[in-house]
Parts: C-alpha cells; structure tokens; sequence
C-alpha cells in the first residue's frame, strides 16, 4: 500500500487531468489507469460559479482522492492562497505544492517551495511539494514534515524521462516519507525505471492525455508501475562484467 499521511492506496499510480482531448477520452483513460489519486489545478476549476464547465464533470469523484496543485505560484504567497482556496471548497486537504521558478524550464523554486510548505503544515494540509531532483532539498523538505516529496524526472510535459536516475536513486535510499516521481514521465519504461529505482509511486498527466491512445497508454503506465515496483522488491541479479552459463555444467550427461 501507498501511504500518504493518513490516506492508503492500492494504486502507485497518480494521475493527472488535463489536455484530455475530450471528456468522454479523459473518463476512459482515468479508469483504464485504475487510479485511486486524481491531480488538476486548483486554478483550472470554476469553484464557486457551479453554470460554468467543470472539466472533472465526466468523472465520479466519489471513487477518486483529489490531489489540487498550486500551479501557477510563482511565489510562496501565491500558492498558501491558492491551497486555502482549494480547502475552502472542500475539494480536499490534500495539497501538492508547486512554485515555478523558471517560466522556460518550468522548475520549482526551491526557496519559495520550502517557505509554501512551512506555512500549509503549520495550518494543518497534507503536504506534497514538487521538487527538482536536488538531494539535499528533498531530505530539507522530508525533516519539516511533508507527508511525500515528489522529484521531477525531467522539465514538465517533455516527456524526456528520467534524465538523473543517480539522483533519483540517492533520494529514495534516504527518504523515511514517500518519494512520487512527478514530471517529464514519457513512456512506459520511464515509470517501470522510477519504480525499479525505488520510487514509490508516478504521478504523470502528458504521457496518457497526449499519447495516440490515452486510454492503451493508462492501462500501460499502469502495468508498467506494477512490474516495477514488484521488480524493485524482488532486487535484481548483479550486473557481470563476463556471461555466466545459465544452466549448472555439473550432472550433465557429458561431465
């Protein structure tokens, strides 16, 4: 199980919303995941004008933990008010904080990210801050109390994959909180890579809603999640520099 603070899910699989080309291809891809985890931007949603269009309409929230994000802050201010306003709906105490520090690269901005997660754990949210893949900044995050730390594997949306396994794999060997690789998942083989690296879970969005097939490319990420993190727990056979024989030379009918 994948525990984050209080909440437990079957699925390490978190799921975005957006860029679905329609609604009807979104409920079908969500359901193809089997996700348990939803992500969209708080500033997507039309909270308090209930005639404008909902782009989660399609969707029974009921089976579904929403995840809001702070896309969009730029500043530490930006995203506590954006959070408050997600708590204030009712959407959920859950919150992924995510301050862009670079509009070209879409990075987070480290400073901004610590001083956002500070403030909403101290008012009590369940916090996942959005991160580079920086060692040191992510144990600083796990020691002031965030419930998961979610590293990039790449810039947003490129899906160039996981571009720092070392890192990735330095972080996961230290974190005692869960460890959600967030950004720049392209392909199956990048989300079975995180998981083999001891991720604990993918959050990914572009890779299934800009895919030919979102709903084939869900049920893949899904799958790919699963083998994994069941590879991860089994622990791999060391890499030999020299072929070893697969079958024992003892016993045999020529020996």
């Amino acid at each position: 199980m994948l525990k984050i603070g209080p909440y437990e899910f079957s699925s390490r699989l978190l799921l975005g919303t957006g860029k679905y080309p329609n609604f009807d291809v979104q409920k079908e891809a969500v359901e193809a995941s089997e996700t348990e985890v939803l992500t969209f931007a708080v500033r997507r949603m039309n909270i308090f004008e209930a005639n404008q269009p909902n782009f989660l309409e399609k969707l029974d929230l009921k089976k579904y933990k929403l995840l809001p994000n702070t896309a969009g802050a730029s500043t530490a201010e930006e995203a506590v008010r954006i959070a408050r306003l997600s708590r204030a709906s009712g959407l959920c105490d859950m919150i992924k904080v995510e301050v862009i520090g670079c509009s070209k690269t879409l990075l987070p901005d480290p400073i901004e990210t610590i001083r956002a997660a500070e403030i909403l754990l101290d008012e009590g949210f369940i916090v996942l801050p959005y991160t580079s893949d920086d060692v040191v900044l992510a144990r600083k995050l796990e020691e002031l109390g965030c419930h998961a730390v979610m590293p990039c594997a790449s810039p947003i949306g490129s899906g160039q994959g996981i571009i720092n396994p070392n890192n990735l794999q330095f972080i996961t060997e230290q974190a005692a909180v869960p460890i959600i690789v967030d950004a720049g998942i392209g392909s199956p083989a990048d989300a079975a890579l995180a998981m083999e690296l001891g991720a604990d879970g993918v959050l990914l969005n572009t890779a299934v809603s800009s895919a030919d097939d979102p709903v084939k490319m869900a049920k893949a990420m899904k799958l790919a999640i699963e083998a994994g993190r069941l590879g991860y727990e089994a622990g791999r056979m060391p890499k030999k520099r020299y072929a070893t024989a697969s079958s024992p030379e003892e016993g045999t009918v020529f020996s």
